[in-house]
């Protein structure tokens, strides 16, 4: 349909953009139905081929030029990424024919076909742009006629993402137990900080908008793991806005799910023949022996008596809010990194629009401020227990607690009183003040008759190291005061007045446990030698200098793994050569003349840069990241390379390139290194090494070895590429396990053939467990890199083992049928089975 148009007619030229090339040829199929005989120039510009869905910026300016014939293009699009490709297009176009251009936010097909006729007619472009985004209101004026049919809409006030001057993209999310209340509080104050209006809805159920500056709105959208989610933005700030999103999306709105509690466990006896209390479920590690000492519930007021007129009674309420905020805020200064976000969840609760909104409403039209706020919060309260995910259903409490201090404020009554007791806490449930005001001095263990696993008070017992169980059931709080109570947080069991071989027997179990962490923190500097002489190193995977003192303390023997993402997130420039080399050297200081392995950046279509955008990808995981990615741009991955370069002049270091599929990847990343040294040479201590991560390398790794003095193994995405089972998917989670055969049998063959050739390490979570450290050991691994926290016991671990018996274990994991044999023979193999 691309042709001249009649004399002496305007000569629009219409682009369409779409992921989909197969749905933008048919529209202008259907299009060219609209006008028989007349010609329109229309161009395509859909899809990565012809099969595979994405849109291209290139591309898309191509086409721009192809119908640009002087009188202007308007053009189509349809999701997510097509509106930013399409504008950074219009940054590859001349500046004349950029003038001429329209970006319309008409729906494709209908605006195509109105377009199409419109610019048929001779009309200018501002006319066919016009005519476009009106294609709906023939449908909406059938539509909404009709009895039996609403249109679905926006909340009052806030348009859909399709609306005028909305930005759009998207974005899965990767946390484990999905959008709740701390990601969602760090969405939201992402946005509160930016001139723009910003919505967000779950694509994959269909519910939203709502905005994304309500902490209760968004917590509410019941966005879990792997659900799509759309974000939109208009106003001055609203490319900012929907980058910073998908750029805290990215990762993963920073929430550290492995501080989350497992889920339930199976039952099982406890020890001397005793039986578990019914349904407690582990909440936080260790045991606890002691008397049992309740906390009492303490009441909270709620005056329904006005005291005053409605300016009065919203007056008392906005003082309320005030000093509850001012004793959150104090707690959350007075609480670890990691539990900080509990209380910024609830502070952004305290400013949430929507519910101080709806309990002013009350106070204006009469109600005492407790009652109105009491109203309120029990609402939200119920719209979060009704949510389907149970961990979502758990933030319930969370609004609950918040409540209950404002009410407190309001009758004039101190704030929540403090936990003081000495023995075992038993109570119904515990807010995160009380939780996190807990002494673990005095208080030996906690034990809930409700809660759960994944509160946020389950989340602070867990900070202070104080051993916990909750959901142990009504019958808890029948128990007096005083009674003996076994508590053990790793199994789940609250075992009540056990007879006193019982109460001995869990005594030196957790005198064991304390003396064997004690042991292992005290020898972590130590090497760590098989029984039969064999070092293995254990280093740490760290992201800042942070990681790598910690990793220094826990008596890391290195760094096996340098996330460098970190130094190009969030920010709008790329790093300095500069700025890269003075964070490699402090990671070198802290480690104090043990190597470094710097991994150059990692990103892709997973993890955007906002100065860096990329088009969104059917399967990130799958498509352009890593290397493949940094080699497309050779000026961002010298200069990482060039401050590698004079870092490694200062102490020991490996460069390791992730992502990486054939010998070709590596040899230009060495090219670059070269040039990158200049004018002098590439250090003669530094080592060149790759990730191997993709099951191609694993099984050629013959070809890299001439190339590569270190392969690093990164179990984690090797896994999922093994085994066609993504990481984190919530109903994949059982299949992708590192222990499978297949995947050990990749392990294995990777450190054969490079033995003696190349220094072979594994990186994946799985070297971690001390379960795993045999069978690791048993194919020929001698370097594992483990989160600090780890170091301790992964060493333990090793001084366990004999590299004889190691290797038979192996033999018979590889013979297995599945992981779960696997992981059955490492029980039977550990030391204390």
């Amino acid at each position: 349909m691309s042709a001249p148009g009649a004399a002496g007619r305007s000569r629009v030229g219409i682009v369409v953009v779409s992921h989909s090339r197969a749905l933008a040829e048919a529209a202008v199929g259907l299009a060219a139905e609209m006008v028989p005989g007349q010609a329109v120039r229309v161009a395509v510009a859909a899809g990565l081929d012809e099969t595979t869905f994405g849109t291209d910026a290139v591309r898309i300016a191509a086409a721009v030029e192809e119908v640009d014939d002087g009188d202007g293009v308007v053009v189509l699009l349809d999701v997510g990424s097509a509106l930013l490709s399409a504008e950074m297009a219009l940054e590859m176009v001349a500046d004349d024919v950029r003038e001429r251009v329209v970006l319309s936010p008409a729906p494709l097909v209908e605006g195509l076909l109105v377009a199409t006729v419109t610019a048929a007619g001779g009309a200018d472009r501002a006319e066919v742009a016009a005519e476009a985004r009106a294609a709906l209101l023939a449908k909406e004026s059938h539509l909404g006629s009709a009895p039996a049919t609403a249109p679905v809409t926006a909340p009052a006030g806030e348009p859909g993402p399709a609306a005028d001057g909305f930005l759009t993209g998207s974005f899965v999310v990767a946390n484990a137990h999905g959008l709740h209340a701390r990601p969602a509080a760090r969405l939201v104050a992402e946005v509160r900080r930016l001139d723009a209006d910003v919505t967000v809805r779950d694509l994959t159920t269909g519910t939203g908008p709502v905005p994304a500056g309500s902490l209760s709105r968004v917590a509410t959208l019941g966005a879990l793991r792997g659900h799509e989610v759309e974000v939109a933005a208009r106003g001055p700030a609203a490319r900012e806005a929907v980058d910073r999103v998908l750029a805290l999306a990215a990762r993963s709105f920073d929430d550290d799910d492995d501080d989350e509690a497992p889920g339930a466990v199976e039952e099982q006896p406890g020890p001397a023949g005793t039986a578990p209390s019914p349904g407690p479920l582990p909440a936080s590690p260790g045991i606890a022996v002691g008397p049992a000492v309740h906390l009492p519930a303490v009441p909270v007021p709620v005056d329904e008596r006005p005291a005053g007129p409605p300016e009065h009674e919203e007056r008392r309420l906005a003082d309320a809010l005030a000093a509850v905020r001012r004793d959150v805020a104090r707690a959350r200064d007075r609480a670890g990194p990691g539990q900080a976000g509990v209380f910024a969840a609830h502070l952004l609760l305290l400013d949430d629009a929507e519910l101080t909104g709806a309990a002013r409403a009350g106070t204006g039209a009469g109600a005492p401020a407790a009652g109105a706020w009491a109203r309120a919060v029990a609402d939200l309260e119920a719209t979060w227990a009704a949510l389907p995910d149970p961990y979502l259903r758990a933030r319930a409490a969370d609004v609950r607690a918040v409540g209950d201090q404002v009410l407190r404020a309001l009758a004039g009554e101190a704030p929540e009183p403090g936990v003081d007791v000495d023995g075992v806490l038993v109570a119904d449930d515990l807010t995160p003040a009380r939780a996190g005001a807990l002494d673990p001095r005095r208080v030996a263990g906690v034990a809930l008759a409700g809660g759960s696993p994944t509160s946020h008070a389950a989340i602070l017992v867990r900070a202070l190291g104080i051993p916990a169980v909750v959901a142990a059931g009504a019958g808890l709080l029948d128990v007096a005061d005083g009674t003996p109570l076994v508590v053990d947080g790793t199994e789940g069991r609250v075992l009540v007045d056990p007879p006193a071989a019982v109460v001995a027997e869990y005594r030196a179990r957790r005198r064991e446990l304390a003396d064997r962490h004690a042991r292992d923190t005290a020898e972590a500097a130590r090497e760590a030698l098989t029984r039969d002489g064999r070092r293995v190193t254990v280093s740490a995977n760290v992201g800042s200098v942070a990681d790598a003192r910690a990793a220094a303390a826990t008596g890391a023997d290195g760094v096996g793994l340098l996330r460098t993402e970190v130094l190009f997130l969030d920010r709008d420039r790329p790093p300095t050569a500069e700025e890269q080399e003075q964070e490699y050297r402090a990671v070198l200081d802290a480690l104090a003349g043990r190597p470094v392995a710097i991994r150059t950046l990692d990103v892709g279509g997973d993890k955007p840069l906002r100065y860096w955008p990329q088009p969104a990808e059917t399967d990130p995981f799958l498509g352009v990241r890593g290397v493949r990615l940094s080699l497309t741009r050779p000026d961002l991955l010298r200069t990482q390379l060039a401050a590698v370069c004079r870092a490694a002049r200062h102490g020991p270091v490996r460069l390791l390139v992730p992502m990486v599929t054939v010998v070709e990847e590596v040899l230009a990343v060495r090219r670059l290194l070269a040039e990158a040294a200049a004018p002098g040479p590439v250090p003669a201590g530094l080592q060149v090494g790759v990730m191997v991560e993709v099951p191609a390398v694993a099984l050629d790794v013959e070809a890299f070895l001439p190339h590569v003095d270190v392969l690093s193994i990164g179990t984690n995405d090797l896994t999922q590429y093994t085994l066609a089972a993504a990481r984190g998917h919530p109903a994949l989670a059982a299949l992708a396990d590192p222990l499978h055969p297949a995947v050990l049998r990749l392990v294995g063959e990777t450190a054969s053939r490079a033995a003696g050739r190349a220094a072979v390490s594994v990186c994946g979570e799985v070297a971690a467990d001390p379960a795993a450290v045999p069978v690791l050991v048993g194919l020929g691994v001698r370097e594992l890199s483990v989160a600090p926290s780890a170091v301790a016991g992964v060493k333990a671990a090793v001084r366990q083992l004999d590299t004889g018996a190691c290797a038979e274990l192996a033999r018979r994991c590889l013979a297995a049928t599945g992981a779960a044999e696997v992981r059955a023979l490492l029980r039977a193999a550990a030391p204390d089975a």
